[in-house]
């Protein structure tokens, strides 16, 4: 019989390409989200049948349980970028790892796969890296044989970071170098998170182990942006912004969101976060051990970043043009 896989968070960003990539390998998939009306776009993702949209919320026991019932592996990929009220760093960062590790224990669930980030730490200055540091401590308590993955910066056709700041760079002259641009990012892509999901469930040799997941080149945020730019055929002032003072406006920019349901531009948390290089640690198990060679930014970013430009499909970005002189 085919086996049956559950799947937290299968509506967001990388949910949506993990669900593919198990329909593909013949998985059934039970897609929990909190509202699955909004997720029919999975289902062509697999055959008729194959992939189940189910209304759960991995703040409910019960929910939970029902979810997990006949499963035979279960993949947390629920998160927030940013925290507010039952969309809390704390809820679902911390108390949803728990509660999943606690009750796919209890139905004797075989394999589970947790979705975390690089600069996960339980002393960490970010709230962000801080919650997600002790989701993964009480997740390994809960489900000693958990696999932990923690990607880089996670990039794609639905991604929030280079759709963002490509927008960003539509509309305004100035894109700023949060903390003079130097922090460091490996970004990897979501087909590639997705494919070591699907290796972490099928090779039991991954079971306890925790990998960092990150793309074949390490940039500083000023060349993504550089990057970013060029693809989008265009030219923008990038001004140096000490971290205070971007912390002093992320204040000003996240205050909205804490009353319309708005997601911010940026956060003070977010501003910490950067203080810190995101790139795989030297000695940590990567995509390489799973048997997967990442694509790099420059063979994907180009595939959708070609609506930002002032011409959309009909303008080649500036590195298509050069490769020919």
């Amino acid at each position: 019989m085919t086996k049956l896989a559950t799947v937290f968070g299968a509506s967001g960003f990388v949910g949506r390409h993990t669900v593919r990539a198990l329909a593909k390998a013949g998985w059934r998939i039970r897609a929990v989200c909190r509202r699955p009306n909004l997720a029919n776009f999975l289902l062509p993702a697999g055959t008729p049948g194959q992939i189940q949209l189910f209304k759960g919320n991995v703040c409910d026991d019960d929910a939970v349980v029902r979810a997990l019932e006949g499963a035979d592996a279960a993949v947390n990929l629920t998160g927030v970028l940013f925290s507010r009220g039952q969309q809390s760093f704390e809820v679902l960062h911390v108390d949803a790892a728990g509660r999943i590790g606690r009750l796919a224990r209890e139905a004797g669930i075989k394999t589970l796969v947790h979705l975390s980030a690089i600069g996960a730490d339980v002393e960490a200055d970010s709230s962000y890296a801080e919650s997600k540091g002790r989701g993964e401590k009480l997740l390994r308590e809960e489900f000693p044989d958990c696999v932990i993955l923690r990607p880089s910066l996670v990039f794609g056709p639905e991604d929030e970071f280079f759709n963002k700041f490509a927008w960003l760079a539509r509309l305004s002259p100035v894109l700023p170098l949060i903390g003079g641009g130097h922090t460091k990012f490996q970004p990897v892509f979501v087909g590639d998170v997705a494919a070591a999901i699907l290796r972490c469930l099928s090779d039991s040799a991954t079971a306890g182990k925790t990998y960092e997941l990150g793309g074949p080149t390490v940039y500083s945020f000023k060349e993504l942006l550089q990057l970013i730019l060029r693809e989008t055929g265009r030219k923008r002032l990038l001004v140096p912004v000490p971290f205070f003072l971007a912390s002093l406006k992320a204040f000003f920019l996240q205050m909205p969101s804490l009353i319309l349901p708005v997601a911010p531009l940026l956060t003070v948390d977010q501003v910490r976060l950067l203080e810190t290089d995101i790139v795989v640690h030297p000695g940590a198990l990567t995509l390489a051990d799973l048997g997967i060679a990442p694509d790099a930014v420059e063979a994907v970013v180009p595939s959708y970043l070609w609506r930002f430009r002032a011409k959309g499909q009909f303008q080649e970005a500036a590195s298509a043009s050069a490769d020919r002189r």
